[in-house]
């Protein structure tokens, strides 16, 4: 799963998943997709290491490619569509539904920007320009 690869801080750890094929209340064909797991991300405020638990539950409903749903069908938010023209390439549809899942900015619940007491004082860097105002006449 290269595209999660660029995402997560370490290429550990497992992830659980579980596919089943169902079907639906007139005979069309779905998807049943469980996914479970802890992914290693970057933390956008403080940049360590931050936990991100998986729980996905998805319910896809496999249309042919070019199909348009119905409005009714549209309106019902307990599945998604999927569009086929051929073989399914699970592993990336599992990875299209990680990258859907993950936050846009992991963050700690609790974490702060460093201080400026941390990253040390530093000069404002036009502090030696205004000494020098008013002398050059």
């Amino acid at each position: 799963m290269p595209r999660l690869h660029d995402l997560v801080t370490q290429v550990a750890g497992k992830v659980q998943y579980r596919l089943k094929g169902v079907s639906g209340e007139r005979g069309q064909p779905r998807l049943h997709l469980e996914v479970s797991g802890v992914l290693p991300l970057i933390c956008q405020r403080c940049l360590a290491t931050v936990e991100e638990e998986l729980e996905i539950d998805s319910l896809l409903e496999l249309v042919p490619e070019g199909s348009e749903p119905t409005q009714e069908e549209l309106e019902d938010d307990s599945l998604d569509f999927l569009p086929v023209a051929g073989a399914l390439d699970v592993r990336a549809l599992i990875e299209d539904e990680i990258l859907l899942a993950l936050p846009v900015a992991p963050r700690h619940e609790a974490c702060g920007l460093p201080s400026d007491t941390e990253a040390g004082e530093r000069p404002h860097p036009f502090a030696a320009l205004a000494g020098l105002k008013g002398k050059l006449n």
